[in-house]
């Protein structure tokens, strides 16, 4: 079965006062009909400009873009605006992660979804109202009829982002891109913003490319992970064998620090010693080597993102330590990441 999103070598790069900022640099990956693919990695990572140029909304006369990225029968990087405009909303939706800034303040939320239904489908204002008033109760808005007349700043965050992910699902998308969409929410929210995506993607078999910091929803949301360092993708992996046997040492830092209910009272939680690199001038060979305690002499050259586990073909990883190196290293106390077995069962 082919893909629905087969994004292959992309490139994203910035001109600036102090040289070229790569900020994408060679990322591929696939998102099959109906798989929740998550992306994961700190700020600056290239996450969420990986998600925008999807959508042609990094272009502009500093940017550099290339490599291909598939979506059905339409090729994304290069399209002419038009032909965007026509995908996005309709084909491929987004949620952005601060639903004050992207939805418009001055519009009534119910306009706004009414506005993006008419702009893509040939339908009357009072069916596109009512659809509104469906949508925004589907993704549990309270007394829909009433609040499809609110502006945004009358509406909580969690009802915000609830009203966003309604704008996003206004024309049935067969791919949603949810940039951190519960940031910021409270836990309580947050579950249930999780559950409507998660029952959003039975019902339809919506596609859902999910950013975020968080590996606990990573671990309840998502078929397939992406890890990304610098930004490249450092490891591809289903989610199961990510948090059951992670092969790359940034991963391993990623899952340390996660906090466990297991840490006693006060323990403090391991960190990654170092700083993400400098995307202006980022080192040569593997971006990760100036933090890895694990760094040998090929290190110097960056390596291929590829499968080392003949049992697990999905699972790809950027690192040449061989996978008995990984396991011997993982099973010695007291290095960067090798609590991460344990660490991933209490994220779990």
């Amino acid at each position: 079965m082919a893909a629905l999103l087969e994004v292959a070598d992309l490139r994203v790069s910035f001109r600036t006062e102090g040289g070229v900022l790569r900020a994408v640099d060679g990322v591929s990956f696939s998102v099959n009909e109906g798989e929740i693919v998550a992306v994961v990695g700190e700020s600056g990572s290239g996450k969420s400009v990986m998600a925008m140029t999807l959508l042609g909304l990094t272009r502009g006369a500093n940017a550099t873009i290339s490599g291909t990225a598939r979506f059905g029968d339409l090729e994304l990087v290069g399209a002419t605006e038009d032909k965007l405009r026509t995908v996005r909303g309709a084909r491929i939706a987004m949620i952005f992660q601060n639903p004050m800034t992207a939805l418009n303040p001055v519009q009534r939320v119910g306009k706004q979804i009414v506005e993006q239904i008419r702009a893509h489908e040939p339908v009357s204002r009072a069916a596109a109202r009512a659809r509104a008033v469906e949508l925004l109760t589907r993704v549990g808005i309270p007394q829909a009829a009433t609040r499809v007349n609110a502006f945004p700043h009358e509406l909580s965050g969690g009802m915000r982002q609830r009203a966003m992910i309604a704008l996003a699902l206004s024309c049935g998308p067969r791919l949603l891109i949810a940039d951190e969409p519960t940031t910021a929410l409270d836990v309580t929210i947050q579950a249930q913003i999780l559950a409507e995506i998660e029952d959003l993607r039975e019902e339809t078999g919506v596609a859902v490319v999910f950013i975020t910091h968080d590996l606990g929803v990573v671990s309840q949301l998502a078929d397939q992970v992406l890890v990304m360092y610098g930004g490249r993708v450092v490891e591809d992996a289903p989610v199961d064998a990510l948090f059951d046997d992670p092969q790359h040492p940034y991963t391993w830092g990623l899952l340390s620090s996660a906090p466990s209910a297991s840490l006693a009272r006060r323990t403090r939680l391991p960190t990654i010693p170092g700083t993400p690199p400098s995307l202006l001038h980022a080192p040569a060979g593997c971006h990760f080597a100036p933090r890895c305690p694990h760094t040998i002499a090929a290190c110097a050259e960056m390596p291929a993102l590829e499968s080392r586990l003949p049992q697990q073909p999905r699972h790809l990883d950027r690192c040449w330590l061989q996978p008995a190196d990984k396991q011997r290293l993982r099973e010695v106390s007291g290095e960067i990441g090798l609590a991460a077995p344990e660490a991933s069962e209490d994220i779990r």
